[in-house]
């Protein structure tokens, strides 16, 4: 790529500030957003799921850990795959300590449709401690839109169906897994989903993008070019300049 022109700081200072009124803008309106989206209507979860941990069997309350909220990422893991896979294997690198969403009286944990043993394998290979439940054998990656499979369920990702995916050329989700995150609350031992995004929604884990977006070279991978965090030799793939979807 080409750097940016190189200008006095007086005509630096000028464009800075010219563009600090469009991010001061844009924070108003992510904030106005935020408030919203804290409003939405919740639908309350009458539905009963069972998954699996190395404790054993859990319910959908039991993935909260004692606290009044529950954030899910639902990390794609495909029925023929051995790996977990890479794009979530990055989202989830860049999950730091939960201390601080536990303060929140918040848990963070992920779920896959994975067999547990592949789980468990995985989750040691790259050295993370967040709960990772099996959701294997229930309806919840159906429910929740994030496993496609037409003899299952209707086929339908980040709200759109089957026919508007095509259309749109998302046809490589109409069948298998997807990532996307939900968002659950609970009232004594009801509980209530409130927000499901996917997408490029779930961009809000993905902290080392956020920092390239301050750079000049900007992001330049797709997030499922960034290679697993231990294969770091060389090896890694191609660089390109990354473009918004």
């Amino acid at each position: 790529m080409t750097f940016p022109r190189t200008v006095s700081r007086d005509e630096w200072l000028a464009a800075r500030l010219r563009l600090l009124d469009r991010e001061k803008a844009a924070m108003r309106a992510q904030d106005a957003v935020t408030v919203e989206r804290q409003r939405l209507p919740m639908v309350r979860m009458d539905k009963e799921y069972t998954f699996e941990s190395p404790a054993g069997k859990a319910g959908l309350g039991d993935l909260f850990e004692g606290r009044r909220q529950l954030i899910i990422y639902h990390f794609m893991w495909n029925e023929d795959w051995e790996d977990g896979c890479p794009s979530c294997s990055y989202a989830v690198d860049n999950v730091g300590r939960l201390d601080h969403l536990h303060a929140g009286d918040t848990t963070f944990a992920l779920v896959s449709r994975a067999p547990l043993a592949k789980i468990e394998r995985w989750k040691a290979r790259m050295g993370w401690t967040i709960p990772w439940y099996s959701s294997a054998g229930s309806d919840f990656n159906y429910d929740f839109h994030v496993t496609n499979d037409e003899s299952v369920a209707p086929v339908q990702y980040n709200y759109k169906d089957r026919a508007t995916m095509e259309r749109e050329g998302l046809g490589y989700a109409v069948h298998g897994d997807a990532q996307a995150l939900s968002v659950f609350v609970r009232e004594d031992e009801t509980v209530f989903h409130t927000y499901s995004t996917y997408g490029r929604g779930a961009e809000v884990l993905l902290s080392t993008y956020h920092y390239l977006d301050l750079t000049p070279l900007g992001r330049r991978r797709y997030v499922n070019e960034f290679p697993y965090h231990d294969t770091y030799d060389g090896g890694a793939a191609p660089v390109h300049q990354h473009a918004h979807h």
